[in-house]
Protein backbone atom coordinates (compact mmCIF):
# COMPACT_ATOMS: atom_id res chain seq x y z
CA UNK A 1 0.00 0.00 0.00
CA UNK A 2 1.38 3.85 -0.64
CA UNK A 3 0.44 6.06 1.58
CA UNK A 4 -1.78 8.34 -0.25
CA UNK A 5 -5.25 8.77 1.33
CA UNK A 6 -7.33 6.38 1.23
CA UNK A 7 -10.74 6.48 -0.93
CA UNK A 8 -14.09 6.68 1.20
CA UNK A 9 -16.56 4.21 0.66
CA UNK A 10 -18.89 6.10 -2.04
CA UNK A 11 -15.76 6.59 -4.06
CA UNK A 12 -14.69 3.47 -4.49
CA UNK A 13 -18.45 2.25 -5.15
CA UNK A 14 -17.83 4.60 -8.00
CA UNK A 15 -15.00 3.21 -8.97
CA UNK A 16 -16.09 -0.52 -9.22
CA UNK A 17 -19.29 1.02 -11.35
CA UNK A 18 -17.02 2.54 -13.17
CA UNK A 19 -14.51 -0.13 -14.19
CA UNK A 20 -17.69 -3.41 -13.85
CA UNK A 21 -14.96 -5.72 -15.76
CA UNK A 22 -11.77 -5.38 -13.57
CA UNK A 23 -10.92 -7.86 -11.41
CA UNK A 24 -11.41 -7.09 -7.48
CA UNK A 25 -7.89 -7.71 -6.66
CA UNK A 26 -6.79 -5.41 -9.50
CA UNK A 27 -9.31 -2.89 -8.82
CA UNK A 28 -8.41 -2.49 -5.66
CA UNK A 29 -4.58 -2.25 -5.88
CA UNK A 30 -5.24 0.55 -8.53
CA UNK A 31 -7.00 2.72 -5.75
CA UNK A 32 -4.59 2.34 -2.90
CA UNK A 33 -6.71 -0.22 -0.65
CA UNK A 34 -6.97 -4.00 0.30
CA UNK A 35 -9.66 -6.03 -1.73
CA UNK A 36 -11.10 -6.28 1.53
CA UNK A 37 -11.89 -2.67 1.89
CA UNK A 38 -13.35 -2.93 -1.66
CA UNK A 39 -15.31 -5.35 -0.55
CA UNK A 40 -16.54 -3.81 2.33
CA UNK A 41 -17.22 -0.65 0.50
CA UNK A 42 -20.68 -2.43 -0.69
CA UNK A 43 -22.06 -3.69 2.41
CA UNK A 44 -25.71 -2.82 2.12
CA UNK A 45 -25.44 -2.88 -1.83
CA UNK A 46 -25.47 -6.93 -2.26
CA UNK A 47 -22.73 -7.01 0.08
CA UNK A 48 -23.54 -8.89 3.73
CA UNK A 49 -20.62 -8.71 6.25
CA UNK A 50 -20.26 -11.98 8.25
CA UNK A 51 -18.24 -13.43 11.19
CA UNK A 52 -15.35 -15.45 10.19
CA UNK A 53 -16.36 -18.23 12.44
CA UNK A 54 -14.89 -20.87 10.65
CA UNK A 55 -15.79 -24.23 12.03
CA UNK A 56 -19.63 -22.84 12.12
CA UNK A 57 -18.88 -21.83 7.97
CA UNK A 58 -17.22 -25.48 7.74
CA UNK A 59 -20.35 -27.34 9.13
CA UNK A 60 -22.84 -24.98 7.38
CA UNK A 61 -20.98 -25.97 3.74
CA UNK A 62 -21.67 -29.12 4.25
CA UNK A 63 -25.58 -28.41 3.22
CA UNK A 64 -24.87 -26.03 0.62
CA UNK A 65 -24.08 -28.93 -2.28
CA UNK A 66 -21.25 -28.63 -4.73
CA UNK A 67 -19.63 -25.45 -4.97
CA UNK A 68 -16.48 -23.88 -6.08
CA UNK A 69 -13.54 -23.53 -3.19
CA UNK A 70 -10.93 -20.87 -4.65
CA UNK A 71 -8.11 -20.38 -2.39
CA UNK A 72 -4.97 -18.36 -4.17
CA UNK A 73 -1.77 -16.51 -3.19
CA UNK A 74 -0.09 -13.57 -4.82
CA UNK A 75 0.99 -15.89 -8.45
CA UNK A 76 -1.27 -19.01 -8.18
CA UNK A 77 -4.82 -19.04 -7.97
CA UNK A 78 -6.16 -22.88 -7.02
CA UNK A 79 -10.04 -23.71 -7.79
CA UNK A 80 -11.86 -26.80 -6.78
CA UNK A 81 -15.55 -27.97 -7.61
CA UNK A 82 -16.70 -30.20 -5.13
CA UNK A 83 -18.35 -30.45 -1.94
CA UNK A 84 -17.14 -29.69 1.47
CA UNK A 85 -17.62 -33.11 3.44
CA UNK A 86 -15.57 -34.91 5.85
CA UNK A 87 -14.98 -31.78 7.59
CA UNK A 88 -13.00 -32.02 11.08
CA UNK A 89 -13.22 -28.65 13.18
CA UNK A 90 -10.62 -26.93 15.06
CA UNK A 91 -9.72 -23.77 16.52
CA UNK A 92 -5.94 -24.04 15.88
CA UNK A 93 -6.24 -26.05 12.51
CA UNK A 94 -9.57 -27.47 10.63
CA UNK A 95 -9.73 -29.41 7.71
CA UNK A 96 -12.26 -30.56 4.66
CA UNK A 97 -11.07 -34.12 3.53
CA UNK A 98 -13.42 -34.38 0.75
CA UNK A 99 -12.44 -36.43 -2.77
CA UNK A 100 -12.33 -32.98 -4.34
CA UNK A 101 -12.59 -30.36 -1.75
CA UNK A 102 -9.12 -30.99 0.24
CA UNK A 103 -8.44 -28.02 2.62
CA UNK A 104 -6.23 -26.96 5.46
CA UNK A 105 -7.27 -23.99 7.36
CA UNK A 106 -5.75 -21.97 9.85
CA UNK A 107 -8.42 -20.08 11.28
CA UNK A 108 -6.83 -17.41 13.66
CA UNK A 109 -5.75 -15.69 10.58
CA UNK A 110 -9.52 -15.31 9.23
CA UNK A 111 -10.14 -12.11 10.29
CA UNK A 112 -13.27 -10.52 7.39
CA UNK A 113 -15.73 -12.24 5.85
CA UNK A 114 -18.30 -11.53 3.32
CA UNK A 115 -21.07 -12.71 1.46
CA UNK A 116 -21.12 -10.83 -2.18
CA UNK A 117 -24.15 -10.67 -4.75
CA UNK A 118 -22.98 -9.64 -8.52
CA UNK A 119 -25.08 -9.31 -11.32
CA UNK A 120 -23.95 -10.94 -14.23
CA UNK A 121 -26.86 -10.34 -16.57
CA UNK A 122 -29.72 -12.17 -15.95
CA UNK A 123 -28.12 -14.23 -13.24
CA UNK A 124 -26.56 -13.51 -9.99
CA UNK A 125 -23.52 -14.85 -8.65
CA UNK A 126 -23.17 -15.76 -5.17
CA UNK A 127 -20.18 -15.89 -2.70
CA UNK A 128 -18.22 -16.12 0.71
CA UNK A 129 -15.28 -14.12 0.48
CA UNK A 130 -12.92 -14.34 3.57
CA UNK A 131 -9.63 -12.25 4.38
CA UNK A 132 -6.67 -12.36 6.81
CA UNK A 133 -5.95 -8.69 9.21
CA UNK A 134 -4.22 -7.19 5.66
CA UNK A 135 -7.13 -7.21 3.98
CA UNK A 136 -5.81 -9.83 1.98
CA UNK A 137 -7.80 -13.17 0.45
CA UNK A 138 -7.33 -16.07 2.01
CA UNK A 139 -10.40 -18.22 1.12
CA UNK A 140 -13.90 -18.05 -1.12
CA UNK A 141 -16.48 -20.01 -1.98
CA UNK A 142 -18.48 -19.52 -5.21
CA UNK A 143 -21.93 -20.93 -5.55
CA UNK A 144 -23.00 -23.16 -8.69
CA UNK A 145 -26.31 -24.26 -10.47
CA UNK A 146 -26.53 -27.41 -8.44
CA UNK A 147 -25.67 -25.37 -5.28
CA UNK A 148 -28.50 -25.86 -2.55
CA UNK A 149 -29.63 -21.80 -1.98
CA UNK A 150 -31.79 -22.22 0.76
CA UNK A 151 -28.97 -24.16 3.07
CA UNK A 152 -26.67 -20.95 1.73
CA UNK A 153 -29.17 -18.44 2.90
CA UNK A 154 -29.73 -19.92 6.25
CA UNK A 155 -25.80 -20.23 6.60
CA UNK A 156 -25.27 -16.64 5.63
CA UNK A 157 -28.56 -15.38 8.07
CA UNK A 158 -26.31 -17.39 10.62
CA UNK A 159 -23.07 -15.57 10.34
CA UNK A 160 -24.37 -12.58 9.74
CA UNK A 161 -22.21 -9.84 11.48
CA UNK A 162 -24.24 -6.97 13.53
CA UNK A 163 -21.34 -4.72 12.19
CA UNK A 164 -22.50 -3.65 8.82
CA UNK A 165 -20.47 -0.97 8.09
CA UNK A 166 -19.03 -0.20 4.81
CA UNK A 167 -15.19 0.23 5.95
CA UNK A 168 -12.72 -2.15 7.71
CA UNK A 169 -10.46 -2.20 10.16
CA UNK A 170 -7.10 -3.25 8.46
CA UNK A 171 -3.57 -4.16 9.92
CA UNK A 172 -1.20 -2.40 8.09
CA UNK A 173 2.34 -4.57 7.67
CA UNK A 174 0.19 -7.72 8.64
CA UNK A 175 0.38 -9.83 5.80
CA UNK A 176 0.81 -12.89 3.65
CA UNK A 177 4.54 -12.06 3.41
CA UNK A 178 4.94 -13.27 7.36
CA UNK A 179 4.90 -17.07 6.38
CA UNK A 180 4.98 -19.55 3.67
CA UNK A 181 2.13 -21.97 3.79
CA UNK A 182 3.09 -25.64 2.70
CA UNK A 183 1.87 -29.38 2.93
CA UNK A 184 4.46 -29.27 6.57
CA UNK A 185 2.92 -26.04 7.93
CA UNK A 186 3.44 -22.24 8.52
CA UNK A 187 6.55 -21.15 9.05
CA UNK A 188 8.73 -18.01 9.63
CA UNK A 189 10.38 -16.26 6.63
CA UNK A 190 12.12 -14.12 8.89
CA UNK A 191 15.42 -14.32 7.06
CA UNK A 192 18.46 -15.84 8.53
CA UNK A 193 19.25 -17.54 11.39
CA UNK A 194 20.56 -16.40 14.73
CA UNK A 195 23.51 -18.60 14.76
CA UNK A 196 24.90 -20.95 11.62
CA UNK A 197 23.01 -24.43 11.97
CA UNK A 198 25.78 -27.27 11.52
CA UNK A 199 25.40 -28.81 8.10
CA UNK A 200 26.11 -31.82 10.02
CA UNK A 201 23.66 -31.68 12.49
CA UNK A 202 20.74 -30.73 9.68
CA UNK A 203 21.59 -33.68 7.48
CA UNK A 204 21.62 -36.13 10.62
CA UNK A 205 18.13 -34.54 11.64
CA UNK A 206 17.05 -34.87 8.17
CA UNK A 207 18.16 -38.50 7.57
CA UNK A 208 15.36 -39.50 10.40
CA UNK A 209 12.69 -37.90 9.48
CA UNK A 210 9.82 -40.59 9.33
CA UNK A 211 7.34 -37.68 8.35
CA UNK A 212 6.97 -35.16 6.20
CA UNK A 213 4.56 -32.86 8.76
CA UNK A 214 8.07 -33.30 11.10
CA UNK A 215 10.12 -31.16 8.32
CA UNK A 216 8.55 -28.03 10.15
CA UNK A 217 9.49 -28.71 13.71
CA UNK A 218 13.27 -29.49 12.25
CA UNK A 219 13.75 -26.14 10.63
CA UNK A 220 12.44 -24.35 13.92
CA UNK A 221 14.29 -25.81 16.37
CA UNK A 222 17.37 -25.11 13.69
CA UNK A 223 16.47 -21.55 13.00
CA UNK A 224 16.50 -22.07 9.62
CA UNK A 225 13.96 -21.56 6.92
CA UNK A 226 13.37 -23.44 4.18
CA UNK A 227 15.37 -22.31 1.58
CA UNK A 228 18.61 -21.88 3.81
CA UNK A 229 17.89 -25.72 5.05
CA UNK A 230 17.59 -26.79 1.67
CA UNK A 231 21.18 -24.84 0.26
CA UNK A 232 22.49 -26.54 2.93
CA UNK A 233 21.54 -30.25 3.01
CA UNK A 234 23.50 -31.33 0.04
CA UNK A 235 21.69 -32.41 -3.31
CA UNK A 236 20.99 -36.21 -2.32
CA UNK A 237 17.87 -34.45 -0.62
CA UNK A 238 17.65 -30.85 -2.62
CA UNK A 239 18.43 -29.93 -5.44
CA UNK A 240 18.12 -26.77 -8.13
CA UNK A 241 16.03 -27.36 -11.11
CA UNK A 242 15.16 -25.10 -14.14
CA UNK A 243 12.40 -22.66 -13.62
CA UNK A 244 10.65 -24.12 -16.66
CA UNK A 245 10.48 -27.72 -14.70
CA UNK A 246 6.95 -26.99 -13.46
CA UNK A 247 5.59 -26.46 -16.89
CA UNK A 248 7.42 -29.56 -18.12
CA UNK A 249 6.06 -31.44 -15.22
CA UNK A 250 2.41 -30.72 -16.18
CA UNK A 251 3.05 -31.59 -19.26
CA UNK A 252 4.48 -34.71 -18.65
CA UNK A 253 1.95 -35.64 -16.03
CA UNK A 254 -0.96 -35.34 -18.47
CA UNK A 255 0.59 -36.91 -21.29
CA UNK A 256 1.34 -40.22 -19.08
CA UNK A 257 -2.47 -39.60 -17.14
CA UNK A 258 0.18 -39.59 -13.46
CA UNK A 259 -1.98 -38.52 -10.39
CA UNK A 260 -0.32 -35.63 -9.12
CA UNK A 261 -1.12 -33.11 -5.73
CA UNK A 262 -0.80 -29.85 -6.01
CA UNK A 263 -0.71 -27.85 -3.34
CA UNK A 264 -1.60 -23.86 -3.10
CA UNK A 265 -1.57 -21.56 -0.07
CA UNK A 266 -1.19 -18.74 2.10
CA UNK A 267 -1.17 -18.09 5.61
CA UNK A 268 -5.20 -19.18 5.78
CA UNK A 269 -5.80 -21.71 4.40
CA UNK A 270 -3.95 -24.58 1.87
CA UNK A 271 -6.22 -26.55 -0.85
CA UNK A 272 -5.12 -29.35 -2.24
CA UNK A 273 -5.73 -31.26 -6.07
CA UNK A 274 -4.87 -34.74 -5.67
CA UNK A 275 -5.59 -36.54 -9.06
CA UNK A 276 -4.18 -37.12 -13.19
CA UNK A 277 -4.27 -33.10 -14.66
CA UNK A 278 -5.43 -32.99 -18.22
CA UNK A 279 -6.17 -29.74 -20.55
CA UNK A 280 -3.13 -27.67 -19.95
CA UNK A 281 -3.57 -24.29 -21.87
CA UNK A 282 -0.81 -21.56 -21.76
CA UNK A 283 -1.92 -18.03 -21.79
CA UNK A 284 0.87 -15.20 -21.96
CA UNK A 285 2.64 -15.60 -18.45
CA UNK A 286 -0.10 -17.84 -17.47
CA UNK A 287 -0.20 -21.76 -16.74
CA UNK A 288 -3.66 -22.70 -16.83
CA UNK A 289 -4.91 -26.33 -15.96
CA UNK A 290 -8.56 -25.95 -17.42
CA UNK A 291 -10.08 -29.53 -16.07
CA UNK A 292 -13.50 -30.41 -15.10
CA UNK A 293 -13.43 -30.15 -11.71
CA UNK A 294 -9.92 -28.48 -11.31
CA UNK A 295 -8.77 -24.73 -12.12
CA UNK A 296 -5.12 -23.53 -11.85
CA UNK A 297 -3.60 -20.42 -13.31
CA UNK A 298 0.15 -19.96 -12.21
CA UNK A 299 1.82 -16.59 -13.01
CA UNK A 300 5.54 -18.90 -14.29
CA UNK A 301 6.90 -15.46 -14.59
CA UNK A 302 6.92 -14.94 -10.53
CA UNK A 303 8.89 -18.26 -10.47
CA UNK A 304 12.35 -17.56 -9.65
CA UNK A 305 13.70 -20.87 -7.85
CA UNK A 306 11.96 -24.65 -8.27
CA UNK A 307 13.40 -26.95 -6.14
CA UNK A 308 13.74 -30.78 -6.23
CA UNK A 309 13.03 -31.93 -2.33
CA UNK A 310 13.28 -35.43 -1.11
CA UNK A 311 12.45 -36.27 2.32
CA UNK A 312 12.33 -39.56 4.23
CA UNK A 313 9.55 -41.26 5.60
CA UNK A 314 8.16 -44.41 7.50
CA UNK A 315 6.97 -45.61 4.19
CA UNK A 316 10.33 -44.64 2.03
CA UNK A 317 11.51 -41.35 1.02
CA UNK A 318 9.09 -38.62 -1.01
CA UNK A 319 10.04 -36.22 -3.63
CA UNK A 320 8.46 -32.62 -4.11
CA UNK A 321 8.82 -29.57 -6.45
CA UNK A 322 8.44 -26.56 -4.89
CA UNK A 323 8.28 -23.42 -6.40
CA UNK A 324 9.60 -20.30 -5.22
CA UNK A 325 9.17 -16.38 -6.02
CA UNK A 326 12.10 -13.63 -5.82
CA UNK A 327 10.95 -12.58 -2.17
CA UNK A 328 11.55 -16.20 -1.15
CA UNK A 329 7.73 -17.42 -0.78
CA UNK A 330 6.80 -21.01 -1.74
CA UNK A 331 4.52 -20.55 -4.55
CA UNK A 332 3.15 -23.98 -5.13
CA UNK A 333 4.16 -27.19 -4.16
CA UNK A 334 3.68 -30.84 -5.80
CA UNK A 335 4.29 -34.57 -4.85
CA UNK A 336 3.08 -37.36 -6.29
CA UNK A 337 -0.60 -38.66 -5.25
CA UNK A 338 -0.41 -41.25 -2.28
CA UNK A 339 -1.68 -42.20 0.85
CA UNK A 340 -0.43 -42.76 4.19
CA UNK A 341 1.03 -46.55 4.17
CA UNK A 342 1.99 -46.02 0.85
CA UNK A 343 5.39 -45.60 -1.08
CA UNK A 344 6.15 -43.19 -3.83
CA UNK A 345 4.87 -43.62 -7.40
CA UNK A 346 7.76 -44.79 -9.36
CA UNK A 347 6.55 -42.71 -12.21
CA UNK A 348 6.46 -39.53 -10.31
CA UNK A 349 9.59 -39.86 -8.75
CA UNK A 350 11.20 -40.71 -12.19
CA UNK A 351 9.99 -37.66 -13.77
CA UNK A 352 10.81 -35.46 -10.66
CA UNK A 353 14.56 -36.61 -10.51
CA UNK A 354 15.23 -36.65 -14.49
CA UNK A 355 13.77 -32.84 -14.67
CA UNK A 356 16.73 -30.41 -15.91
CA UNK A 357 18.92 -29.22 -12.97
CA UNK A 358 20.75 -26.04 -12.60
CA UNK A 359 24.22 -26.25 -10.29
CA UNK A 360 22.76 -25.20 -6.81
CA UNK A 361 24.23 -22.32 -4.76
CA UNK A 362 26.26 -22.39 -1.69
CA UNK A 363 24.33 -22.08 1.57
CA UNK A 364 23.35 -18.41 2.55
Amino acid sequence: MDQRVKPAPHEIRRARADNPKTRERDLAAQLGISEAELIAAHCGDGVVRVEPRVNDLLTGLEAVGEVMALTRNESAVHEKIGVYDKVVTGNHNAMVLGENIDLRIFPKVWAHGFAVEKRDGGDIRRSLQFFDAAGEAVHKVHLRPASNLYAYQKLVAELESPNQESMVAISEGVAISEGAISEDGLESEAGPSYAPADVDDLRDRWSRLTDVHQFFGMLKTLKLDRRQAMRMVGQDYAWLLDNDAVSAMFHHAAEGEMPIMCFVGNRGCIQIHSGPIKSIKPMGPWLNVLDETFHLHLRTDHIHEVWAVRKPTKDGHVTSLEAYGADGKMIIQFFGKRHEGESEREDWRFLAENLPRIPSPTAA
